[in-house]
């Protein structure tokens, strides 16, 4: 993926809990908080896409409805970037590039304890319970699985924890709270893939942390870092 121009976007505006990571006529990326769900569900809870809908509307005064576009999505608990299409073309085309991998997505977590590898490669078959909502990993394929692959890296050590640096080869359901729980370290706060205790706010310790893609317009390098949470553990990498 070449082009002329590399960008390595910084916070563009923070307005009621809002962050804005970048903006132009096509794109929005927001830096998502604990509990924010990225598009309506079955909960009726606000999704963050009419929040940002309504920042539009208000910043550029305009009329009528807003189009945004949902391209992926984060878990509940999790924090980080996440990309809103605000055209139709934009919305076409960022689509591909996600369904294509052609994205680079880094996130970061927090496991308890050290890991016997301070790098690796993990590969598993992670089986989809739609009922429960969760994937559960297996080392050897199992019916209705999905090969899952990721890449880690532990960048510091705090204490009685490991902060890791996550690259995905593939993107499944919940597929790094399931890898890392099935070799024994589950992300901070997880109770759901087997941590210790949940953390105050109710979220878990894992940040997407940088996205890398070709811009579906004008077809330049965008990076897009985002600040980790005001959280004790975060702000002490």
């Amino acid at each position: 993926m070449k082009s002329l121009t590399v960008k390595h976007m910084k916070i563009v505006s923070t307005k009621e809990n809002l962050q804005v990571l970048y903006e132009d006529n096509h794109i929005i990326a927001i830096n998502k908080r604990v509990g924010d769900i990225v598009q309506g569900d079955k909960t009726g809870d606000k999704p963050l896409s009419d929040v940002v809908k309504e920042y539009i509307k208000d910043k550029y005064n305009k009329p009528g409805e807003v189009f945004l576009g949902v391209v992926h999505r984060l878990d509940r608990p999790t924090t980080g970037i996440v990309v809103f299409a605000r055209t139709s073309k934009a919305l076409a085309r960022l689509n591909e590039l996600f369904k294509n991998r052609e994205t680079q997505k880094t996130y970061w977590a927090i496991v308890k304890g050290k890991l016997p590898k301070s790098n690796d490669t993990l590969v598993h078959f992670l089986k989809r319970n739609e009922k429960a909502n969760t994937s559960k990993a297996h080392l050897k394929e199992v019916p209705d699985s999905k090969r899952a692959s990721l890449e880690y890296s532990t960048f510091k050590e705090l204490n009685n924890y490991s902060a890791l640096e996550i690259a995905l080869h593939t993107g499944r359901h919940h597929q790094i709270r399931s890898q890392l729980s099935a070799i024994g370290y589950p992300i901070k706060g997880d109770l759901k893939y087997g941590a210790d205790r949940s953390n105050p706010d109710g979220g878990i310790h894992l940040h997407a942390r940088k996205l890398e893609f070709v811009h579906p317009v004008s077809k330049e390098d965008i990076i897009i870092t985002a600040p980790v949470p005001d959280d004790p553990i975060w702000k002490a990498l």
